[in-house]
């Protein structure tokens, strides 16, 4: 197992543990549990993220590509545009959601939003300046 792996493993079992909720450097963080399917392998994936609801619609929270200001975009970005639907875990609910991504003003209103909110966002959108966009995903209820 890959440290990002093993490290997934326990954060998706506090979470699941805790109702949603987990500690260390996520405690007091929304977290949300996207599963994905594997655009070339065809395997199931869950993906714990940081996601910021959509004040104005309950039904739309947003997740961040951000890798950790890494270079590339990580693999879920990529199984979630090609599938264009997912599934959520947020707190104890679990449910389908459409994914759309946003773009210009918008996509970057929402990513300000967060970065004002966790200053991580905005050392990683330091990180990958000139090499690429952070994109932003909007994860919306069915």
């Amino acid at each position: 197992m890959t440290d990002t792996t093993d490290w997934n493993t326990k954060i998706i079992a506090e979470f699941r543990a805790n109702q949603g909720r987990v500690g260390g450097a996520f405690r007091g963080a929304p977290i949300t549990l996207v599963h994905h399917r594997g655009r070339k392998s065809g395997r199931d994936f869950v993906s714990p993220m940081m996601y910021l609801p959509n004040e104005d619609d309950p039904a739309t929270i947003y997740v961040f590509a951000s890798k950790a200001g890494g270079p590339t975009n990580p693999d879920w970005y990529y199984n979630l545009k090609s599938a264009g639907k997912a599934q959520v875990e947020v707190a104890t609910q679990t449910y389908e959601v459409n994914v759309s991504e946003l773009a210009g003003q918008e996509r970057d209103d929402v990513y300000d939003k967060q970065a004002g909110r966790y200053p991580g966002f905005a050392q990683y959108a330091t990180k990958t300046a000139g090499i690429r966009t952070i994109p932003v995903l909007a994860l919306r209820r069915i």
